[in-house]
């Protein structure tokens, strides 16, 4: 059997069963729901594969080691918000740290206010320049209660794509806050969140810490 239908076979048995797993819990989950976690986790098993395999992952890269599943929390719907950017009329170049302690700059583009039912939060959104010096790509970082407990220490990331149009809704969602390649390996360095981005809850959606 060739590698490609072993990655399809192991992708389906996990959303499959996923799939049951809810169900089963009691069908306390709308369609809806159902067809979000399906997603969540067909999303999540493609990156425990891709990690695995590809050559440029954190597991294959710099100072080989050893692959694990990657661990998360389950689906948590409290952890969905919406809400506007809005973007810093002085858009300040700030220090960033890297684990190794060099230093980085980002400039701090916007604040996104965002809400749902059970809470509200301000996130920093962070403009930087990709290493061609060209190609501008937009992050958030921070850190929360679950910080250096039940999650990564350094911080955990979200990608963000910015819309031009400055009425646009946003969605974030955590249930797809990710760890940086520096929590599976020392050989990496990555971005430290900083003071002002700490989010005074605990955000138990996402990555969790991979080494205990």
């Amino acid at each position: 059997m060739s590698k490609v239908k072993k990655k399809m076979i192991a992708l389906l048995f996990a959303t499959l069963g996923l799939v049951v797993f809810w169900i089963l819990r009691g069908g306390s989950y709308s369609d809806e729901q159902i067809k979000y976690i399906t997603k969540l986790e067909e999303f999540r098993s493609k990156k425990n594969i891709e990690f695995r395999d590809a050559p440029y992952s954190p597991f294959n890269g710099k100072n080989k080691i050893e692959f694990h599943p990657l661990k998360y929390f389950d689906a948590n719907f409290n952890f969905i918000f919406t809400g506007k950017l809005y973007e810093n009329k002085i858009k300040d170049t700030v220090k960033v740290y890297g684990t190794k302690g060099e230093e980085r700059k980002s400039v701090r583009y916007g604040l996104l206010k965002l809400h749902n039912d059970k809470h509200k939060l301000d996130v920093n959104i962070y403009e930087t320049l990709a290493q061609d010096e060209l190609t501008k790509y937009y992050s958030i970082w921070f850190t929360d209660r679950t910080t250096n407990d039940e999650s990564y220490g350094v911080g955990r990331y979200l990608n963000f794509e910015l819309n031009e149009d400055p009425e646009f809704i946003y969605t974030i969602d955590f249930n797809y806050a990710y760890n940086p390649y520096c929590a599976y390996n020392s050989a990496y360095s990555c971005a430290i969140p900083t003071r002002e981005d700490y989010i005074d809850i605990a955000i138990e959606a996402g990555e969790k810490k991979f080494h205990e």
